[in-house]
């Protein structure tokens, strides 16, 4: 090891033993805080922290625990956005909401995470869209292949009076106040090193086994594009790609690089067919029990984060492409001619994808009113790949 590296791994030991520390000391929701806040190796600055958060803590009328899959700097390449959200629900609801985070998954993640804000374990939690299809299925919809794959074309579609009117009384309905959506990318096809690469069209999956979540959408959509959808539970798809159990995967550049696959892949096409989205979601009771200002400020602090969302989309793309380079990864943009084959072989103007536009928005003409959301510029501007 050089000394470099001894360094490095001498300051992260002496980080967890200090965090270690602080969460005895003063509990994790501060430790958490002072380590997001460069303070966790300075007892002042720590002192400070946990003094504020008492001081917050004591004055709020409400505390409002708020659950993440992610450690608190995944947003340098993953831009989830939690300490952001937390210090604009605090502020804008001039101190009456307290935020506890629950970051790094000390709660659970994904359906998990879902399932305790529908029952009012946890007041707030951010989960993937997808996770989020069993208990709302209406938002299975983000899965429609080219639908609203591009970030720009995702967030018009869920920052649209269509979505609002048609969509959100189905959440609702399930129990669940969404609060903001959380761009991150859309979703890739990455191969695994030995595979093949670059992937250019539908035809280079011939014979690739690509791993799929629970997703019955996206299973259709890999089967119609050429590959042989392999479904893998999350936490074994790295030793699946390792082992050549499945050749592919298809997460955004960001959670890639956020999960440690950057050592295992080898090309990554950007084929922009599904986003790879997140929302925060809110139990509904809880929400509609507090005061209409306290209301008002968290959806104000909801919109906040949606523009500091937005604006670190490129720059975290940026980092996690850029130390996915330095492990030897390549990336493939498809031209227009290229992209096109995709979207014939798999794209919602199908027949194939009809029963599932019923099913889920209840009308092919809601369907299309959607769609029409998803193309129209909204008031919000994203950087898409």
């Amino acid at each position: 090891m050089t000394d470099a590296n001894s360094k490095s791994s001498e300051v992260r030991s002496a980080e967890r033993r200090r965090f270690l520390e602080l969460t005895a000391k003063y509990g994790f929701s501060v430790a958490a805080t002072a380590a997001a806040g460069g303070a966790l190796l300075s007892s002042e600055a720590a002192a400070q922290t946990a003094k504020e958060e008492r001081a917050r803590a004591k004055a709020a009328q409400h505390t409002m625990t708020v659950a993440t899959a992610y450690i608190l700097g995944a947003s340098r390449s993953y831009p989830i956005m939690q300490l952001d959200f937390k210090e604009n629900v605090q502020n804008a609801t001039n101190g009456k909401v307290y935020v506890k985070l629950a970051p790094g998954g000390a709660l659970g993640a994904g359906g998990a995470l879902a399932q305790k804000v529908q029952q009012g374990t946890i007041q707030a939690a951010q989960h993937s869209l997808s996770n989020f299809a069993p208990f709302a299925p209406v938002v299975d919809l983000i899965n429609m292949p080219y639908f609203c794959g591009a970030n720009q074309k995702f967030v018009n579609l869920v920052t649209s009076k269509v979505w609002a009117d048609e969509v959100h009384p189905k959440v609702e309905a399930k129990g669940f106040k969404p609060l903001w959506y959380v761009v991150i990318d859309p979703r890739v096809v990455a191969m695994r090193k030995g595979g093949k690469g670059p992937i250019k069209t539908p035809g280079d999956l011939s014979g690739v086994k690509f791993r799929v979540p629970g997703s019955k959408m996206l299973q259709q959509y890999y089967r119609m594009i050429g590959s042989n959808p392999t479904p893998v539970a999350w936490g074994e798809t790295p030793s699946a790609i390792k082992q050549g159990v499945a050749d592919a995967l298809d997460p955004a550049v960001g959670a890639l690089h956020v999960f440690g696959f950057k050592d295992i892949l080898s090309w990554i096409t950007f084929t922009k067919a599904v986003p790879d989205s997140q929302v925060y979601s809110c139990n509904l009771e809880w929400f509609n029990g507090l005061p209409k200002d306290v209301q008002e400020g968290v959806l104000f602090a909801s919109e906040l984060t949606t523009h500091q969302n937005l604006a670190k989309v490129p720059s975290a793309r940026a980092y996690a492409m850029a130390e996915m380079r330095n492990s030897g990864v390549q990336f493939y943009a498809p031209s227009d001619a290229e992209l096109k084959q995709w979207v014939e072989a798999g794209g919602h103007q199908r027949a194939e994808w009809n029963e599932w536009k019923t099913k889920l928005a209840g009308s092919l003409d809601v369907f299309n009113r959607l769609d029409e959301a998803a193309n129209t510029k909204g008031r919000f501007y994203v950087h898409d790949a």
